[in-house]
């Protein structure tokens, strides 16, 4: 299998039966692990008012990781910039660089993290969501200049600037699965994950779309992809079916407006599925990679070649902790990491 970097992109799931600070400790248990197997990366998901995720605060989460790790790059995965100020999310992140220089990852997102009570709860004061989503470019330059001390001169905020000061910089990433994502990385000059976890069906037009776009910057002189990507390894094709099932029940429910922990295998393997929702779960595995070594070397190297790229992060999700260590333990070893003492 050819090399690739691999990083991991933590929600924090939350078991059913399990609690939300059970969830935390067990991102910590897997940053750490992480870490000793070879993985470059450990970013950090942002959710509000959710019952299946744990991190609403991806910039607190980051530095006690940081802290508890010892050379892994950790990042935000990524901060929805919908509900802050430019300043206040550089001024958090250049902290964070000053804590650990030459670790930290400001991964970015234009989605909410939240529905549509928890964002009008996160941001009373903001406009209709069009008009948000239009500012969304602005906040992102604005957020580049906080960064590098470089506003423009006619900027009304000119004259600030984001502490603390100093020469290094968290390295910024736009996370999307969409075109007007795509384009907004190439046009700041930024590094780009794509989610193909959520929208790989167009992800080939949205990551080419990017690198033609691509501006060079300060930041980046050519165009960088990842990709986001559901891995799911097991000791065979069977064992990672049956744990992978319990994320196919969990995003039915999802369909149906059900908000619910994740499920064990054993109740997913129970449920019966409707026509149209086995037609759904056929769609979702479309867009997962799981199964034994063999079949997940398969996978990746079969979505490197599409995307054209060596950098993966990897969401794995499990009602069994310990089948989410062993799943990136297993991916380690597909991909001959090189581990850590």
């Amino acid at each position: 299998m050819p090399r690739y970097r691999f990083g991991v992109l933590d929600q924090s799931p939350i078991a059913e039966g399990r609690s939300p600070a059970q969830a935390v400790a067990e991102t910590v248990e897997l940053a750490i692990r992480a870490e000793a197997l070879g993985y470059t990366r450990y970013w950090l998901a942002e959710h509000h008012s959710s019952v299946s995720f744990a991190g609403p605060c991806p910039e607190i989460l980051m530095a006690h990781v940081a802290a508890r790790t010892r050379s892994i790059r950790v990042g935000s995965g990524g901060v929805m910039m919908l509900h802050y100020s430019a300043l206040k999310i550089a001024e958090q992140f250049r902290m964070l660089e000053t804590l650990y220089p030459g670790r930290i990852d400001l991964g970015v997102g234009r989605a909410p993290g939240a529905d549509t009570l928890g964002t009008e709860a996160l941001c009373p004061n903001a406009g209709p969501p069009d008009v948000e989503q239009r500012l969304f470019e602005a906040k992102l330059r604005d957020l580049s200049g906080f960064l590098r001390g470089e506003l423009r001169p006619e900027h009304p905020h000119a004259r600030l600037f984001a502490m603390p000061g100093g020469d290094g910089q968290p390295e910024p990433w736009l996370l999307g699965s969409g075109t007007g994502s795509a384009a907004l990385a190439a046009k700041l000059g930024w590094s780009f994950c794509f989610a193909h976890f959520i929208g790989g069906a167009s992800g080939v037009a949205v990551v080419d779309a990017y690198r033609q776009a691509f501006k060079p910057s300060p930041w980046q002189p050519r165009p960088r992809v990842a990709v986001g990507a559901f891995v799911l390894a097991a000791d065979d094709d069977a064992e990672a079916q049956r744990l992978v099932s319990s994320t196919e029940l969990w995003f039915l429910n999802l369909q149906l407006g059900r908000r619910v922990p994740f499920p064990t295998p054993a109740q997913a393997l129970a449920h019966e599925w409707s026509p149209a929702a086995a037609a759904m779960r056929r769609q979702l595995r479309a867009l997962r990679l799981h199964g034994g070594p063999a079949t997940v070397a398969r996978g990746l190297e079969r979505l490197a070649m599409l995307y054209e790229t060596d950098e993966f992060l990897v969401v794995t999700i499990t009602h069994d902790h310990q089948a989410r260590l062993r799943s990136y333990e297993l991916l380690a070893e597909i991909a001959e990491l090189d581990r850590t003492p």
